[in-house]
């Protein structure tokens, strides 16, 4: 249950100007918000209660035709409070927090929890957690206005103009900050920034993309994404059209983050104990190929989020896959307790219905640059990204989708024209066995799956079923 009530600092906030750098509450404000919630739940008939505050600050420059046309600033604070009466828990959230609503939320809380079927496995809340501790808070991202975003895009603007080429895309930057607590003393607080930089160019008929997402608005260039997605549009004009088949294909990140990304919920022990992985009855077994080895790490200098779970639980650095065999999973409480494990601090807000998963999927990669895996290639297919990907068939991880934004032919290690893009139906495990040259791991971002680290790849035999129409 949402309770929609805007307090008067949230309401205050979101009405700030556009041309305004974004700022939010110290971390003191947010423990007294929870203190508050956990002083007047004490009042209540709640057996124990947890409470999780988010708070967001995002900007956004849009732009299309060569100019910007929307420049928006949202701030929003969430208090979402989870209570506890005689094996039942139910959640609600309000984004007030004057006291009255406050209270008006753990009592929604405590009236949907009655309501609710007694939960025989629901654990108590867990007690007080040390955290390893991360920073992930970039100046120069918290201080870009405007201003800046503006004067980037205008200079991308005019790489497309100069070029005979239409831009579109968004520069966005924001701040967000988390904090949870609960009545057995538990309390954990994160903040971070983020910036993106997405550019479409388009050189009729044809069109190119390029993405970057991170922690500070330093670790990518706009001016280069601009000029790799113009010289890519440009070469992308005249694309011939090649019949259906298996090729060798070199993905570039955002081409393997869209795939793989789907493989996330694979490893997490609830999937298993449901019988909806692709790891059931594969775990310890060879599965990919010997160059295939994945962590999930939040710890990592690319990734994103916070050092805690859902339930305040430490998250740990796991070995998901060493070279080509499953050997982890990552578990809840709830889904450790019922294994005999320990939990890994994987697990998502209670109630859920998914248990937990990796979010911060990391492949080790290798040492090939795109570079010279084109010059490696004799024949084959350079995908820039892939789009609109739908699961088959589960088990197999068998993908459908399309390419987009960029299919080249490579002959003799060079690229020599675009190519007309297809269709796919390629199974995500028989691909992961057929990496044949893996780049750098990067910090990649796509369309499909939220961010994580892997390399580009060179993949034998990937299965396009159909030449699309565009």
């Amino acid at each position: 249950m949402t309770t929609q009530r805007k307090s008067k600092s949230a309401k205050s906030s979101a009405g700030k100007s556009a041309n305004s750098s974004a700022q939010l509450f110290p971390e003191q404000e947010l423990r007294r918000i929870i203190d508050t919630v956990l002083r007047l739940a004490k009042s209540t008939g709640a057996e124990e209660t947890e409470v999780h505050v988010d708070e967001t600050a995002d900007s956004l420059t849009r732009f299309a035709n060569n100019a910007i046309h929307q420049n928006v600033a949202e701030r929003g604070l969430n208090v979402s409070i989870r209570t506890v009466v005689d094996h039942r828990t139910a959640r609600a959230t309000t984004n007030r927090i004057d006291e009255d609503s406050l209270r008006a939320a753990i009592e929604a809380s405590l009236s949907l929890a009655h309501s609710q079927p007694k939960d025989p496995h629901l654990l108590p809340l867990p007690g007080k957690q040390l955290y390893r501790k991360i920073n992930r808070f970039a100046k120069d991202t918290a201080a870009l206005t405007p201003e800046d975003r503006a004067r980037a895009v205008r200079q991308a603007c005019n790489l497309a103009i100069e070029n005979g080429q239409v831009a579109a895309g968004i520069f966005a930057s924001g701040l967000q900050q988390s904090a949870m607590g609960n009545s057995r003393g538990l309390f954990a607080a994160y903040r971070e920034t983020h910036a993106e930089f997405s550019i479409t160019m388009q050189e009729n008929p044809a069109a190119s993309w390029a993405k970057a997402n991170a922690c500070s608005v330093s670790a990518f260039d706009s001016q280069k994404l601009a000029q790799r997605a113009s010289e890519k549009a440009h070469l992308a004009v005249d694309a011939q059209e090649l019949p259906p088949g298996r090729y060798t294909v070199i993905l570039e990140p955002a081409a393997v983050l869209d795939l793989v990304g789907f493989l996330f919920y694979d490893f997490a022990a609830t999937a298993l104990e449901d019988k909806r992985s692709c790891l059931n009855d594969r775990m310890n077994k060879p599965l990919f190929g010997k160059n295939i080895t994945i962590h999930d790490d939040a710890y990592h200098p690319l990734q994103l989020g916070a050092p805690f779970d859902g339930e305040g639980i430490p998250r740990e650095r796991v070995l998901l896959v060493d070279r080509g065999i499953p050997k982890n999973l990552v578990y809840s409480r709830r889904s450790a307790k019922s294994s005999g494990k320990k939990p890994t601090g994987h697990g998502f807000a209670l109630p859920n219905e998914y248990g937990e998963a990796p979010m911060n999927l990391v492949f080790s990669g290798g040492d090939s640059s795109l570079e010279k895996m084109i010059a490696s290639t004799d024949r084959g297919l350079l995908v820039t990204r892939l789009w609109y990907i739908r699961e088959v068939d589960p088990y197999e991880k068998v993908m459908t989708g399309m390419t987009r934004d960029g299919l080249f032919l490579v002959e003799e290690g060079k690229v020599t024209s675009a190519v007309r893009n297809f269709r796919f139906n390629q199974s995500i495990l028989e691909m992961l066995r057929n990496v044949e040259l893996q780049g750098p791991a990067v910090r990649a971002t796509g369309e499909e799956a939220f961010e994580m680290v892997v390399p580009a790849m060179r993949v034998r035999d990937f299965h396009f079923s159909e030449v699309t129409k565009f």
